[in-house]
């Protein structure tokens, strides 16, 4: 039987979007974007108090329901908006005890469809590694696997996914994403490194600056990244 999503809660979220449409700013957005999906010109301070007042009005009662209408939100989306709020309602601390290894699956999906950092970034860093982190017997492994992956953004997921780790990074596993793609001329995985490194050294800049000195491989971008305040 497939999944059954909330058709009130997508078709609210669709006429909210439409209603708070700014055709004017649409464009601009669209180009900075480099986006072929087209905005509706909704800035993300309107378009969170949207989503904030419609999750609460459209309670969903269990996580298949969860997740089918986070795909409906995102596979039928027509603007690039509907996809940002698909994104929030991953993230809505209402669905939190459904936040499970299992959900992988899921980011993944969202990851190689979506094929750009703004969406990318927000799946890597607040959705697989707060899941990373409470569950690393299963999920490290897997962004070990995705460190080799011909994806390029599921490479720069698992470069990223410990951003906000802090004191609990685990540095093997960093390790081991950085070395994986450290001669990748890509430019999204050079700023991915570089950006892993600059926000661990926040934490222990000694390990991050022992970490470059060791690795003259770093790219210049990543090594600039990396050392921009040490």
């Amino acid at each position: 039987m497939p999944e059954t999503f909330d058709r009130a809660l997508v078709t609210a979220v669709r006429t909210g979007l439409a209603a708070l449409a700014d055709p004017a700013k649409a464009p601009e957005m669209q180009r900075y974007m480099k986006s072929d999906m087209p905005f509706r010109g909704v800035q993300k301070p309107a378009r969170a108090e949207l989503a904030r007042r419609l999750f609460a009005d459209h309670p969903l009662s269990d996580a298949d329901t969860w997740t089918a209408t986070v795909r409906e939100l995102w596979h039928g989306a027509k603007y690039r908006e509907e996809r940002y709020v698909a994104l929030d309602l991953t993230g809505h601390r209402g669905y939190a005890r459904w936040q499970r290894p299992q959900l992988l699956g899921l980011y993944e999906e969202l990851i190689v469809t979506g094929a750009w950092w703004d969406f990318v970034d927000e799946v890597a860093n607040r959705r697989i590694g707060p899941l990373v982190r409470d569950h690393p017997g299963e999920l490290v492994p897997e962004m070990l696997a995705w460190s080799h992956d011909p994806d390029r953004w599921k490479r720069r997921t698992s470069i990223i996914c410990q951003l906000s780790a802090k004191g609990g990074t685990d540095t093997a596993l960093l390790t081991h994403c950085i070395e994986a793609n450290i001669a990748d001329p890509d430019f999204f995985l050079r700023k991915g490194i570089g950006w892993a490194l600059r926000q661990f050294a926040k934490t222990e800049p000694g390990w991050v600056a022992a970490f470059v000195d060791a690795h003259p491989d770093l790219s210049p971008l990543s090594r600039r990244e990396a050392t921009k305040h040490l």
